[in-house]
């Protein structure tokens, strides 16, 4: 069963189940795919299904910050909720260990030495861990790395 498929019987099973919240987080990331595919006039792979999911579960980490410095807790207990079902339909999430061993074998590889070399540790980084990890937390452990 291909990912858009997974989507579609799940909105059926929240509709049926009266799950709204889930529904309309559902709802929107088959919103979300069906505009890139629109775009792009094609039908789109699991891959990029999940890269279309991570894109949003990224913009609602984005928008958590931002709505926890204007004091607005509901939301922000919105967005973790819409993380938690979206989060379901990503790979599962490398561990901060795995993701050290990724960066420093990445490191060694590329040869770098130094914050000038960051870009080309991150290019040669985020392949690898595309959908299974948080780019900015690949970011922090190579800034650590380098310095």
């Amino acid at each position: 069963m291909s990912l858009q498929e997974r989507l579609l019987e799940d909105m059926k099973t929240a509709m049926k189940a009266k799950e709204k919240e889930k529904l309309s987080v559902i709802r929107m990331a088959r919103a979300a795919i069906k505009d890139k595919e629109i775009n792009e006039r094609k039908d789109l792979t699991d891959q990029e299904v999940i890269e279309v999911i991570a894109k949003l579960v990224k913009q609602s980490r984005d928008s958590i910050v931002e709505y926890e410095k204007a004091g607005q807790e509901e939301k922000v207990e919105d967005l973790h909720r819409e993380i938690e079902v979206l989060s379901e339909y990503l790979p599962e999430q490398l561990s901060e260990e795995e993701l050290i061993a990724i960066v420093e074998e990445t490191i060694e590889q590329v040869g770098a030495e130094s914050m000038g070399d960051m870009g080309q540790v991150m290019g040669s980084i985020m392949p690898k861990v595309k959908g299974k990890a948080d780019g900015n937390v690949i970011n922090k452990l190579v800034k650590e790395r380098l310095q």
